[in-house]
């Protein structure tokens, strides 16, 4: 296994210059006035002629493609990814600042889609065909079927339009003045939940988790839908194999059968896509976020997709394909440790 680690870490940079390479093929289709708006503070800029041809000089978009390519990849690190003109501000900077509010509410998220998700499924499988199967099985296919944009919007209108109870935002306004400007709160983290509670302020940390609320149920709920299909599916197949009925036909309790015997046999593919839906989490807020006004990443790429804010769209997209990749180095991982049957080398 420590051989197929090895040989993982060392194809990943190769892997990471395919992804860069795929994101500048995109990246070139533009023409050198429109990439140059990227690395331009000030749009006036662009009005003069000289000051113009000078910028494309200096960034190199008139180069051939392969010459630009690794002019790009120079740039990229030294994280330098341009100027985002939605957030006013480097585009690096512009992550860092958002990215933990993202975090935080992916967090949040994977507690509902592992532990619902998988314990709705063996549920679902133990009582194959029954009432209560059937039951989960609908309520699986339609968080499923349903779009994130949908559900989102239903569950802004029931719990903030009608009952008033789940805000959108990230902090209340009372919440955000002690954040900005009191000088006794340190942000150790940039995780408010986390940081409310190291700095013993308690309202506070109620306060950040009454806004994640509503995004969480809207993130989680179509995730764990997937999982709970796949966990049922799995589950059934492993419930029909020969040491299950050699186990019962010896006497083992159904209970040490189930959660002993069967359930850790039928997580073995369930890791792999729980896993990926953890990282494919970062490309869903993107909605979410939007749709309750949620400061982090997806809401900043949604409104700097509205405004053609080039560098910024293209950055989240090499930074999510980035984690994507080594997601799924991760999980191929986990998987032989696991599963001690399975043989990576």
């Amino acid at each position: 296994m420590l051989s197929y680690i090895i040989r993982r870490l060392l194809l990943l940079p190769i892997i990471l210059l395919g992804v860069t390479f795929l994101i500048f093929c995109l990246f070139s289709l533009l023409s050198p006035m429109e990439r140059l708006a990227t690395y331009v503070h000030d749009p006036a800029t662009l009005k003069n002629p000289q000051s113009v041809q000078r910028l494309i000089d200096k960034y190199h978009l008139d180069d051939p493609f392969p010459l630009g390519y690794i002019n790009w990849i120079k740039r990229i690190i030294h994280f330098d990814l341009g100027w985002s003109q939605t957030a006013n501000q480097p585009v690096w900077e512009a992550i860092t600042q958002r990215f933990p509010a993202t975090l935080e509410l992916v967090l949040y998220s994977i507690i509902p889609v592992v532990l619902v998700g998988i314990w709705l499924g063996v549920i679902s499988a133990v009582h194959h065909n029954d009432m209560l199967d059937q039951t989960i099985r609908v309520t699986a296919i339609v968080g499923w079927s349903l779009p994130t944009f949908i559900f989102g919007l239903l569950i802004l209108f029931i719990f903030y339009g009608i009952l008033e109870w789940f805000p959108p935002g990230r902090l209340s306004t009372w919440a955000q003045n002690i954040l900005y400007t009191s000088p006794d709160f340190r942000s150790y983290t940039h995780l408010i939940t986390i940081d409310a509670l190291l700095n013993g302020n308690i309202p506070m940390f109620l306060d950040a988790l009454r806004h994640l609320i509503a995004p969480i149920l809207t993130l989680s709920y179509i995730s764990w839908a997937e999982l709970l299909r796949i966990t049922r599916s799995s589950m059934l197949d492993t419930l029909r194999k020969d040491y299950i009925r050699t186990a019962r036909a010896k006497g083992v309790d159904e209970h040490t059968v189930i959660h002993l015997h069967a359930r850790k046999n039928a997580l073995i593919p369930v890791v792999t896509v729980a896993g990926m839906q953890i990282i494919g989490m970062l490309g869903g807020v993107v909605i979410t976020e939007t749709i309750f006004n949620y400061p982090g990443l997806g809401f900043w790429v949604a409104s700097s997709a509205q405004q053609l804010d080039y560098s910024s769209v293209i950055s989240f997209a090499l930074l999510f394909a980035t984690l994507m990749v080594l997601g799924n180095l991760i999980v191929d991982i986990s998987y032989a440790l696991i599963d001690p049957r399975v043989r990576l080398e």
